[in-house]
């Protein structure tokens, strides 16, 4: 058993409390970690606000993490003590119908079809102060170790600079890959980003590796208009600027609508704004932030009746352990930058001012 430091969410809206945990040794089948680097991600601030589905307190949140693999259990082939790994938190188990569909990037054994609260023989591997203490997503970054199922953690190059490729576990793949596979954004075309955050950013970055002569980048937040720039954008625009309907004002700047609109933040307003603004005949409006539990949409069906599209994504369509492999080689060839994502940089002690600062847009 190690003794370390977690980050523990006792309750629903109350802060992070760094705690001495307990981390039992890897089953069968598992792979204990020891986290060097994780991001904050707006799905861990859901889960301190009790807006994501079925966690069970007290929990270790975190899932963008990255580390080296401490110890394995039995059987457990794939990786080894002293590897570099990311944990995944969408699994691939390999065997499931959606896992054998080269389409789908989506496993069945993840938390949207199961909790993934306990490791899957239904066990914690935590306990703090004599209390079980559950895991989130099974990967529980927020953790110096952790213990992950083996189908839910990925090898990587072992030249990667751990606090930089952490964002490969969530963040950057979600939105470049929202661009790229879920739209599969064409060149030359036109594209809307609503909502500049990591992730909304990475959104940015993928519109401009697949061509888009134009990236439209939308926030309430103009302190997020440079990097967006930087990246890629070609028009920075606040709605707060408009009397009238964001989706109006972006009809009006491209003719007819957009050919891609994205969602990056998991509001129902913008999603349906988002759905408005894109072309109604062509256009594609992906899903890519996450609304709070129990959310309802309501929208005119005429919005898709004259042939939108409208998708989600989880994790932009990225199969997990076949692909982060191959992210974190691209990143080291230096065929997108990343870095420029991280803001902030602080120690785990300070993980609450880590979450202070992503609720102020910081």
């Amino acid at each position: 058993v190690i003794r370390c430091r977690a980050a523990v969410a006792w309750a629903v809206g109350k802060p992070l409390s760094v705690e001495e945990v307990e981390v039992s040794p890897p089953k069968a089948g598992e792979v204990r970690v020891k986290i060097v680097a994780t991001g904050i991600c707006r799905t861990d601030d859901h889960v301190l606000e009790g807006f994501f589905p079925n966690v069970v307190f007290p929990v270790i949140p975190g899932h963008e993490g990255a580390g080296i693999v401490e110890s394995v259990g039995e059987g457990v082939t794939s990786v080894k003590p002293g590897d570099k790994v990311i944990p995944l938190c969408i699994p691939q188990c390999g065997a499931c119908s959606f896992c054998l569909n080269p389409e789908s990037n989506y496993c069945l054994k993840s938390h949207v079809s199961g909790p993934q609260n306990l490791l899957p023989d239904k066990t914690s591997r935590f306990t703090c102060k004599g209390k079980q203490v559950h895991h989130f997503l099974w990967v529980s970054t927020f953790a110096e170790y952790t213990v992950i199922p083996e189908y839910a953690v990925a090898k990587i190059d072992a030249a990667a600079p751990l606090d930089k490729v952490c964002l490969l576990g969530c963040g950057f793949p979600t939105g470049y890959g929202a661009a790229i596979n879920i739209a599969k954004v064409k060149p030359g075309s036109t594209c809307a980003i609503f909502g500049l955050g990591g992730v909304g950013l990475s959104v940015v970055m993928g519109c401009k590796a697949a061509g888009a002569s134009r990236i439209i980048a939308i926030d309430i937040n103009k302190d997020k208009f440079a990097k967006a720039k930087e990246l890629g954008a070609t028009d920075c625009i606040s709605p707060h600027d408009f009397k009238k309907p964001i989706q109006e004002v972006l009809t009006e700047m491209t003719g007819h609508g957009v050919d891609y609109s994205f969602e990056v933040i998991g509001d129902v307003d913008t999603l349906t704004a988002a759905l408005a603004s894109c072309n109604m005949n062509t256009g594609v409006c992906v899903m890519v932030g996450v609304p709070a539990s129990g959310s309802v949409i309501s929208i005119n069906p005429m919005l898709l009746l004259s042939g939108r599209t409208w998708k989600g994504t989880l994790l932009g369509g990225w199969k997990m352990r076949d692909c982060i492999p191959k992210l974190v080689s691209s990143y080291l060839e230096k065929k997108f930058n990343s870095d420029v994502l991280i803001t902030h940089t602080l120690p785990i002690a300070k993980v609450n001012e880590g979450f202070e600062l992503l609720r102020a847009g910081k």
